[in-house]
């Protein structure tokens, strides 16, 4: 069976208001400075660990940072995302590909979960991949390794959708064909030097795209 695996923050869903808020309070208590908000669209797509490391310094200490950002994240920042326009319809003709549809995220599982439960988008997937509060899973290539591993999938019958380079690199790395999702996070020309198989400049363009990929004729 073919398989689609959908990158949830940035490609989905846009998280940044409790996204930032959670970031800051981590930095601060870890008393560290919160940078402008105008200069954080970087840290939406890698994983967190990485992203608190790279705010905060090797020498901090980056578990008890990250309890800290999905403490404040779960308090009250999955209420605050939105959902990126016409992914609704999307997901709708992802399902009439008959296709399975995966939701990845580097999040730990029980909170891309819950952040999936409280946007509805719980309803129009399969099933929900995530990362362990550990880190483990939490880059795109152990990830959608460990997908392919739990369903069986071929990856050359899977497509990923995602916005950053990392979803791209992560896919390559497994030999999964990929569409870059250009309205998300991504800096400019990033996911063309990424090289994805597919560009996607909004929602709508991805169900033709994909059944192309996978030689599905609409």
């Amino acid at each position: 069976m073919q398989a689609i695996f959908l990158d949830l923050d940035g490609t989905l869903v846009d998280p940044s208001e409790g996204y930032f808020a959670a970031l800051g309070h981590a930095l601060r208590q870890q008393g560290g400075e919160v940078p402008p908000v105008a200069e954080l669209g970087w840290t939406v797509g890698p994983p967190i660990w990485e992203v608190l490391e790279v705010l905060l310094g090797t020498t901090a200490d980056i578990g008890e940072a990250v309890t800290d950002f999905f403490a404040a994240y779960m308090a009250g920042g999955v209420e605050e995302a939105e959902v990126q326009d016409d992914v609704g319809v999307m997901l709708d003709d992802l399902r009439d590909l008959e296709v399975a549809i995966y939701l990845t995220s580097v999040l730990p599982t029980p909170v891309a979960e819950r952040q999936a439960e409280v946007l509805g988008l719980d309803a129009h997937v399969d099933r929900i991949f995530g990362a362990e509060i550990s880190g483990k899973n939490a880059d795109k290539t152990a990830l959608y390794a460990h997908v392919l591993a739990e369903t069986g999938h071929d990856p050359a019958l899977c497509i990923v959708l995602g916005d950053r380079r990392h979803d791209i690199e992560g896919a390559r790395n497994n030999d999964i064909p990929t569409i870059g999702a250009l309205w998300g996070f991504a800096e400019e020309g990033e996911l063309h030097t990424a090289e994805a198989d597919g560009l996607a400049g909004a929602p709508a363009e991805v169900p033709e795209i994909a059944a192309d990929l996978m030689g599905i004729e609409l």
